[in-house]
């Protein structure tokens, strides 16, 4: 099989722990690109916090593609510019705060590449790391999200948003919701995942989910690598996950993504 698309998770799987792309992986993604392999970075972060990896990978000068905010934008990098975008509206964000203030958990979501908080909390601070994206605490969550937002975030400790997102579900059944750290919930509009907007991508362009290469290692990653030609986790992966791939290949810090460059599409 000549895989045409390799799909990419970011943290865990393409990013090591200190959330940087290794020399190896970042030079096979190259000369996997040379060949004419699409590179898709798809991941949870906003749109921002991706934009310097695909620099790094040399991304806009083969014509890649990112996946942003769990599939709710798809950004053309070639021309640096959204090709979908879906977001949620105004009532629903806050509905959203208001269930998060009912449930005592914190919950974000992203204007002008900044990050808006209910409330302060230590994975606050995490997100603020992994993304680079400054974080402001509003006073009055409702009264300063007057315009839709692409997604929430609702923070709390693993245990309790385990919790927390059965009861979301019945009471929002028409969102899409699905983890990506054990701390994070995450909340977009209807029928938006990682896999949907990889359908969309590859009918765009032409590619077969039997060409396509998806590589994961969370909840949020599980959509796509059942829809892709060939699923693959990380060995870092979710162990609740780690049936429902077709190949595991190393860790993200020992250049899993490499691995997969090597054994599926240079050879």
């Amino acid at each position: 099989m000549k895989y045409k698309m390799l799909v990419l998770d970011m943290d865990d799987t393409l990013l090591t722990d200190e959330h940087q792309i290794s020399d190896k992986n970042k030079s096979l993604l190259i000369q996997a690109q040379e060949l004419g392999v699409y590179v898709v970075l798809a991941s949870g972060r906003p749109t921002p916090a991706m934009t310097k990896y695909a620099e790094q990978l040399e991304m806009q000068r083969f014509g890649s593609f990112m996946l942003s905010y769990n599939g709710a934008v798809i950004t053309d990098l070639k021309s640096n510019t959204p090709i979908f975008e879906q977001s949620l509206s105004v009532e629903d964000v806050h509905l959203l705060y208001e269930f998060s203030e009912s449930h005592n958990v914190a919950i974000i979501t992203y204007l002008n590449d900044t990050i808006l908080a209910s409330k302060p909390s230590e994975y606050l601070e995490f997100e603020k790391k992994i993304t680079g994206l400054p974080a402001n605490i509003v006073g009055d969550f409702k009264l300063v999200i007057n315009q839709p937002t692409i997604k929430c975030i609702l923070l709390e400790e693993p245990t309790y948003l385990k919790e927390v997102e059965q009861k979301l579900k019945l009471a929002m059944p028409h969102k899409s919701v699905c983890t990506s750290k054990p701390f994070f919930l995450e909340v977009t509009e209807n029928g938006i995942d990682k896999a949907a907007s990889l359908a969309r991508l590859a009918a765009q362009l032409n590619i077969h989910q039997s060409e396509i290469i998806a590589v994961g290692n969370a909840n949020n990653d599980l959509s796509m690598v059942e829809y892709a030609g060939l699923g693959v986790w990380v060995e870092n992966v979710n162990p609740e996950l780690r049936h429902h791939a077709d190949v595991i290949v190393a860790s993200n810090n020992n250049d899993g993504v490499a691995e997969v460059v090597e054994r599926f599409i240079l050879n």
